[in-house]
């Protein structure tokens, strides 16, 4: 059964990197996180894509499993804002599985049995077995197909919790990728460039014109003289739906208030350093001293060079004589008194070798030795290594290390901190030549201090720090002004309080989702979320304390689903419409029928020309001198303006009348040439089909309805 363990231990991995190799490019995953149980009665859902639902047990138990593997490959629980992004992330890719395998459910893709046996028993990189050092080969680093195969029985063997756990790890990801492999191939094969259109595209790259033109910017007319409306936003808006969709959600601003110590939380602070240091100086137990005084900055009994010293001031320290006191100083949230106890030379680097006879495996927390066996082993290996016994070669027998052991546990050279700290401490107060046994968390080590190098001053110093936190004066300082400014329950009363007590309201430049956790900078914020999806426009909220900060939010605008309105989709399209406008005032000089010539002398713009260097073809991006104006383009292949003016043509950066010198066609390219730009047409072809999981997305029906239980 270690194979199982393993692999549920290494199962986030696993999971990550195929579904990061199956989705990654089709899934835009933004850091929602969401829990709401205030808007409504639990439901039995979390939601349903194209009708089928997604229950709230199978939605839980998927994230237990992420969480679990989270805590694993962290050896921490995941806090709350963590859990909210997990979640977040589950429903995307619960998602994706739902609209992916109901669309090849159609096409009659599957993943077998066969198939997931061929993948386990393969050295195909997508074998998890692979990533389990038990099952390979230990000379060839392959597969040891007679223990994958034994593996595999056990696999099938198991029920329950155990087989789910193996289930969700390793099988479902491997069907993902595997059918997600299959559904992009058959979509990259269907990419077609049929002959007309090569035909076609190759004659448009040979053809390059030579044009006159004149432009008259829409700089010449000031913007403060164009005046955008709101009817013709909604009315640019109306004609460009697609381009100015929106979400549901809600605008709000926030007041504030401080609940961080203020200057007299500081002083007090400093008083109580200023009343202990002359005991501190006198003391001559600093490590009690230390612990009696309840230091937020715990004693190290060792000698450490300046930069390991972790303080502000360590310039200033270094210079003082042993039994000085310097302080008190600020240093991040404390005030400090620094003590140096004692100064020596020692190297900043060590070279050494080391037999580990481990208790536990590093990466499954698997026993290997009873402790005291262990202890005994190292011991007689020792005693043979002091009576003149190879190192080498018992390292290659007896240690656990096998990142070393072949090379009789040489470690090399390693800076001072690099190693676990009883490590370190023998290897760098030792003196070199120096053997013995070492216990650390991996187990017993005997160690022979090779060499050591750099030698240097390094401090022993007792750090007395107080933290400067905020009294209860001006916590409730803070929490009444938050109330007081609650109290205005309406954004106009707000606003006037706010200007009438010199106060900020910040607004949050984002759209806040209704599963959202954070509010801009605000980290969990989830309470202030449910708030504001329960609160009508221009609501103000009661005080929500939140990390280091009272919190006082209003409602500035509710956004349905649907078109945005004019406010919101200004920005997006006013400088289009402006520039539309001065198009129409532009040509009304210029008048009906202009000529380049004409429209040269009505701005007094000079006649320009471009094409010559045969860069302007069809296909082209820009115009040499000009930039990028496609209309413009366009028409310099329109062969009647080779006879006649153009119209004046609504560019990009300004009002455009074009003559069509001649159209002319370059040299044939080279069967070389055309062969390969017929391969980068079929592969910028295939290249298109790489979104089709968002084309799926946006043609599945998504109900989200996490909100109303989390």
């Amino acid at each position: 059964m270690q194979i199982i363990q393993s692999i549920r231990e290494k199962g986030a991995a696993i999971v990550i990197i195929v579904i990061a190799l199956s989705l990654i490019g089709f899934i835009l995953m933004d850091a929602k996180q969401g829990s709401n149980k205030l808007f409504s009665s639990l439901s039995n859902n979390v939601g349903s894509i194209n009708g089928e639902k997604i229950e709230v047990g199978e939605f839980n138990k998927r994230v237990k499993q992420a969480e679990d593997q989270q805590a694993q490959k962290t050896g921490q629980s995941p806090s709350g804002a963590q859990t909210y992004q997990i979640r977040e992330q589950m429903w995307n890719q619960m998602v994706a599985e739902k609209i992916f395998y109901s669309e090849i459910k159609k096409l009659g893709i599957t993943f077998t049995a066969k198939e997931l046996s061929y993948i386990l028993l393969s050295n195909e990189q997508s074998n998890p077995f692979l990533q389990e050092q038990s099952l390979r080969d230990s000379i060839t680093g392959k597969l040891d197909i007679s223990k994958a195969q034994a593996a595999l029985k056990n696999i099938q063997k198991l029920k329950g919790e155990q087989r789910e756990g193996v289930t969700a790890q390793v099988i479902d990801p491997l069907k993902l990728s595997t059918t997600v492999a299959k559904y992009a191939g058959l979509l990259s094969a269907s990419a077609y460039y049929p002959t007309w259109m090569q035909e076609k595209e190759t004659n448009e790259k040979q053809q390059f014109a030579n044009i006159s033109f004149t432009t008259i910017p829409y700089s010449e007319i000031s913007d403060s003289a164009i005046k955008v409306t709101d009817a013709d936003v909604n009315d640019y808006v109306a004609k460009n739906k697609d381009l100015f969709k929106q979400e549901a959600g809600r605008n709000i601003s926030y007041v504030a208030f401080s609940q961080l110590p203020n200057s007299e939380d500081s002083a007090k602070t400093m008083a109580q350093l200023l009343e202990l240091k002359p005991a501190f100086i006198i003391d001559t137990n600093a490590q009690a001293f230390v612990a009696r005084n309840l230091s937020v900055v715990d004693f190290k009994d060792e000698y450490l060079p300046k930069e390991k010293l972790g303080s502000s001031v360590a310039d200033t320290i270094v210079k003082l004589s042993v039994g000085s006191v310097y302080g008190p100083y600020v240093d991040k949230q404390s005030y400090v008194l620094a003590k140096v106890i004692g100064t020596k030379q020692q190297p900043d680097s060590a070279k050494a070798r080391h037999i580990l006879i481990g208790v536990n495996d590093p990466r499954t927390g698997e026993a290997i030795n009873p402790d005291d066996v262990a202890k005994k082993l190292a011991d007689s290996i020792y005693k043979a290594i002091s009576s003149g016994a190879d190192f080498n070669e018992l390292a290659k027998k007896y240690s656990t290390d096998a990142s070393n052991k072949d090379k009789g546990g040489d470690l090399g050279m390693f800076a001072y901190g690099a190693m676990v700290p009883e490590f370190n401490d023998f290897c760098f107060n030792k003196t070199a030549g120096s053997k013995g046994v070492v216990k650390t968390q991996f187990g017993y080590h005997i160690i022979e201090l090779i060499s050591q190098k750099n030698f240097k001053p390094a401090f022993k110093v007792a750090f007395v720090a107080k933290e400067i936190i905020p009294s209860d004066i001006t916590i409730n300082k803070a929490s009444l002004d938050a109330t007081k400014v609650s109290a205005e329950k309406t954004k106009a009363n707000l606003e006037k309080y706010i200007a009438k007590n010199g106060l900020s309201l910040t607004s949050v430049p984002t759209l806040l989702k209704e599963n959202d956790f954070s509010v801009g900078a605000l980290q969990e914020a989830r309470g202030l979320v449910r708030w504001a999806f329960q609160a009508n426009k221009g609501d103000v909220s009661e005080p929500f304390s939140m990390g280091d900060q009272f919190i006082v939010a209003v409602v500035d605008k509710i956004n349905e689903e649907g078109v945005q309105d004019a406010a919101t989709a200004r920005p997006g399209c006013e400088s289009i419409i402006r520039n539309k406008k001065k198009a129409g005032i532009i040509i009304k000089k210029i008048g009906e029928h202009p000529t380049v010539e004409s429209a040269s002398a009505a701005y007094k713009k000079l006649v320009q020309t471009a094409g010559a260097d045969s860069t302007l073809t069809f296909t082209s991006q820009i115009i040499n001198g000009v930039g990028m104006e496609p209309k413009i383009i366009g028409a310099s292949f329109n062969k009647e303006y080779q006879t006649k003016p153009s119209p004046a043509i609504e560019g990009t950066t300004g009002v455009f009348v074009i003559k069509v010198n001649n159209i002319q066609s370059k040299s044939p390219e080279t069967a070389d040439a055309i062969t390969q730009n017929i391969a980068t047409r079929k592969n910028a072809l295939r290249g298109q089909t790489n979104n089709w999981y968002e084309a799926l997305r946006k043609q599945a029906d998504i109900k989200d309805q996490r909100s109303k239980n989390f």
